[in-house]
C-alpha cells in the first residue's frame, strides 16, 4: 500500500514539473528575450534636444532662491525688495531638455511642442554626439505635437510608423530617450491601457504604458518589439515628479497625421462636424433604448454647421463615422479631425431607435441675473424651477422664450449629483419640448423612476437623466 502510494506520488510530482516547463517555455516563447537588437539598430534614430530660451528676472530676486543649499538669510539678503527696484530686470538664459525621433532620412525630427514652445535656438544631439541646430518647421499645441528639421550632409537613420491602432493592452513596448539628460537611456514594459485622457485637449487619445518614463522622455519614441514607432512619449503622472509606472504616449497615427499636416502647411488643418457631443453611459443608453452605452450623444448641433447641413438632430447617437465604429464618444473627436475638409463622409446615428445614415461635407475647424417675481415651483427631483418669459429670456441674451429655467439646487439632491445647476434652462422631458410651468411639472408627474432632460447651459445643450425619488 505504502509502495503504490509512494508510486503516484512520484507520478503526480512528475505530471507537476512537466505542467510548469510547458507553461514556462509558452511564455518565455511570447516575450522577447532581448531588445538590445531593436535598441542597437533604432537608437541611432532617437536624438537629445535642448532649448535656450531667455527669460527675464528682476535684479531684486536672489538668482538662486531655490537652491536648498544655499543659507537662507543670504536669500533674505539678496531677496529684498527695496534692492534694484528701479533697474531694468537682469536677461538670463534658461535651458531645456526632452527628445526626439528622426522621421526620414533627410532630418525631419519630430518631438513635443512643449520640448521646444518658446525656445529661441533648438539644439540637436545625435547619439554619436554630432550635434546640429534645426529649424522650426510647425507645431501643433493641440496635440502636444512639433517637427523640427536638421541639414545632415549625409542620410540619416530613422524609424518608421507602425499602426497604433494594432496595439492591444499587454502589448510589449520598449522606450529609447534622455531622461534627466542621461542619453541613450532605454526601459521597457506593457501597453497598460489605450484612450487615456488627461483633460487638456479634445484630441487626447493617449496610449498608457509602464515602461519607466522621466522628465527628459518627452518627445522620445514608443516602439514596438520590431522596431515599429506606435507612440510618442508625452507625459506621466507622478506625485514625485519621477517614474511611478504610468506613463502617456500620443498614438501614431495622431503623429503621422500631424506629421504630413506640418509638412504640407505648417500647422495643422482638422476636419470640423459642428457638434456637441456627450458619453452615452448605461442610464442614457436606457432612455434611447439601445441595446449597449456605444457612441456619442449629439446635445446640440451649432448653426449653420455641416451637422445642421446634413440633417443631424441633438439627440441623435452617432455609433459610425465614415466607416469606423464610435465605440466611445472620444473616437469621434479624432475621426473628424482627420477626415480631410471637404470631403463628404457618411454618419450613422441612431434616432428613434433606428439606423439612419447621412452623408455630411465635412468643414474646417476654426480656432473657438435671474428674476425673483415669476413664479417658482420645486420639484421632487430636488430642484426649484420658473417659467422663462420672454423678459427673463432676453435679460440671459437666450434665443428662445420658451422653456424653465432652474433658480436653486439642493447640493443632497438626485438632481445636484446628476450635475444640474442654478442657470439651467430645461427645453425637453423625455423627448417631449417644454414651454411652459404646466408642460414641466405634467412630463415630471407622468415619468418613470428615470427623466431623461435636454438642458441649455452656456449657450449649449446637453442630455441629463435624473433618477426620481
Amino acid at each position: 500500500m505504502r509502495l503504490q502510494q509512494k508510486k503516484n506520488s512520484t507520478i503526480l510530482s512528475a505530471v507537476i514539473a512537466l505542467t510548469f516547463l510547458f507553461f514556462s517555455s509558452q511564455s518565455l516563447a511570447q516575450s522577447p528575450g532581448s531588445f538590445a537588437d531593436l535598441v542597437e539598430e533604432y537608437g541611432p534614430a532617437v536624438v537629445n534636444i535642448y532649448t535656450t530660451q531667455t527669460v527675464e528676472t528682476p535684479l531684486h530676486q536672489f538668482p538662486f532662491s531655490d537652491n536648498p543649499d544655499i543659507p537662507e538669510f543670504f536669500k533674505r539678503f539678496f531677496d529684498h525688495p527695496g534692492m534694484n527696484d528701479n533697474r531694468p530686470p537682469r536677461k538670463q538664459k534658461r535651458t531645456s531638455l526632452g527628445s526626439g525621433i528622426i522621421t526620414s532620412k533627410n532630418g525631419y525630427i519630430l518631438t513635443n511642442h512643449h520640448v521646444i514652445r518658446d525656445a529661441e535656438e533648438i539644439n540637436v544631439r545625435f547619439a554619436n554626439h554630432r550635434e546640429f541646430t534645426a529649424e522650426v518647421i510647425g507645431t501643433d499645441k493641440k496635440s502636444d505635437l512639433a517637427l523640427i528639421k536638421v541639414e545632415p550632409a549625409e542620410e540619416l537613420p530613422y524609424v518608421t510608423f507602425g499602426d497604433s491602432d494594432k496595439l492591444r493592452v499587454g502589448d510589449w513596448v520598449v522606450a529609447i530617450g534622455n531622461p534627466f539628460g542621461l542619453e541613450q537611456t532605454v526601459t521597457a514594459g506593457i501597453v497598460s491601457g489605450k484612450g487615456r485622457t488627461l483633460g487638456s485637449s479634445s484630441y487626447e487619445n493617449f496610449i498608457q504604458t509602464d515602461a519607466s518614463i522621466n522628465p527628459g522622455n518627452s518627445g522620445g519614441p514608443l516602439l514596438t518589439p520590431k522596431g515599429e514607432l506606435v507612440g510618442i512619449n508625452t507625459a506621466i503622472y507622478s506625485r514625485t515628479g519621477g517614474n511611478i509606472g504610468i506613463g502617456f504616449a500620443v498614438p501614431a497615427n495622431i503623429a503621422k497625421f500631424v506629421i504630413e499636416q506640418l509638412k504640407e502647411n505648417g500647422e495643422v488643418i482638422r476636419g470640423w462636424l459642428g457638434v456637441m457631443i456627450q458619453p452615452v453611459d448605461q442610464e442614457i443608453a436606457n432612455q434611447f433604448e439601445l441595446k449597449e452605452p456605444k457612441g456619442a450623444l449629439v446635445g446640440e448641433v451649432l448653426s449653420d454647421s455641416p451637422a445642421g447641413k446634413a440633417g443631424i438632430k441633438a439627440g441623435d447617437i452617432i455609433i459610425e463615422f465614415n466607416g469606423h465604429d464610435i465605440e466611445e464618444m472620444r473616437m469621434l473627436p479624432n475621426r473628424v479631425a482627420q477626415t480631410p475638409v471637404g470631403k463628404t463622409a457618411e454618419v450613422v446615428v441612431i434616432r428613434d431607435g433606428k439606423r439612419k445614415s447621412l452623408p455630411v461635407k465635412i468643414g474646417k475647424l476654426e480656432d473657438e441675473g435671474m428674476s425673483r417675481e415669476a413664479e417658482t415651483r420645486t420639484t421632487k427631483l430636488g430642484m426649484s424651477v420658473q417659467e422663462l418669459t420672454p423678459e427673463l429670456a432676453e435679460s440671459l441674451n437666450v434665443e428662445k422664450s420658451e422653456g424653465v429655467i432652474i433658480t436653486d439646487v439642493d447640493q443632497s439632491s438626485t438632481a445636484y449629483m446628476a450635475g444640474l445647476r442654478r442657470g439651467d434652462i430645461i427645453l425637453e422631458v423625455n423627448r417631449v419640448e417644454v414651454k411652459s410651468l404646466e408642460d414641466f411639472s405634467k412630463a415630471i408627474e407622468e415619468g418613470d423612476k428615470s427623466v431623461l432632460l435636454m438642458i441649455k447651459r452656456d449657450s449649449h445643450t446637453r442630455f441629463v437623466v435624473i433618477r426620481q425619488n
